[in-house]
């Protein structure tokens, strides 16, 4: 036999071999991040909910989703331990590497409207903006009566037109007719 022949065997069998020793390295990975779970421990089920770890046993998990909420999953189904401060990021919204108070955003925009002081711009904003009331759309009750009426009043026009243009039409009938 030729060794041409055998080279495209060879080059499949051997990709064969990296795939599926790939996937046992990650299958050890896992195993092993499953076997280092403590009770204290955040994790991540496959289905993404997030808990924290009550009790390992040899095959199963309990796990502590929130107040009173107790489940038992299989160790199969944790997808990933996560450290301290990442399980605090995620759930409860944490950071503990913030840099100082002044970066952060304010919750309202009162610090966007405040006008700056000592600028001639910010008074010149301020009293463009008082300038005109914005309309949102909303009436007063007594404008709403009588945008009513003039609403009724073009809804009899729009019918009465209607109307005369009906009777300027032919009538159709079922078929029959005095044709000859």
């Amino acid at each position: 036999m030729n060794i041409l022949t055998l080279l495209p065997f060879i080059v499949l069998i051997a990709a064969m071999f990296l795939m599926t020793r790939s996937a046992k390295r990650k299958q050890q990975q896992a195993a092993s991040m499953r076997n280092e779970m403590q009770p204290g421990s955040g994790v991540r089920t496959i289905g993404g909910m997030y808990a924290t770890v009550k009790e390992v046993t040899e095959d199963t998990v309990l796990l502590d989703a929130g107040p009173g909420v107790e489940l038992l999953f299989a160790k199969n189904a944790i997808s990933a331990v996560l450290s301290d401060d990442e399980y605090n990021r995620i759930v409860h919204g944490i950071e503990h590497d913030l840099k100082s108070d002044a970066d952060l955003v304010p919750d309202d925009a009162s610090s966007l409207t405040e006008p700056l002081t000592g600028t001639d711009e910010s008074d010149a904003a301020a009293a463009a903006s008082d300038d005109k009331p914005v309309d949102f759309g909303k009436k007063d009750p007594a404008e709403d009566k009588a945008g009513d009426k003039a609403a009724d009043a073009d809804k009899a026009d729009v019918t009465e037109a209607a109307d005369t243009t009906a009777d300027e039409q032919p009538k159709k009938t079922d078929g029959d007719s005095d044709a000859k």
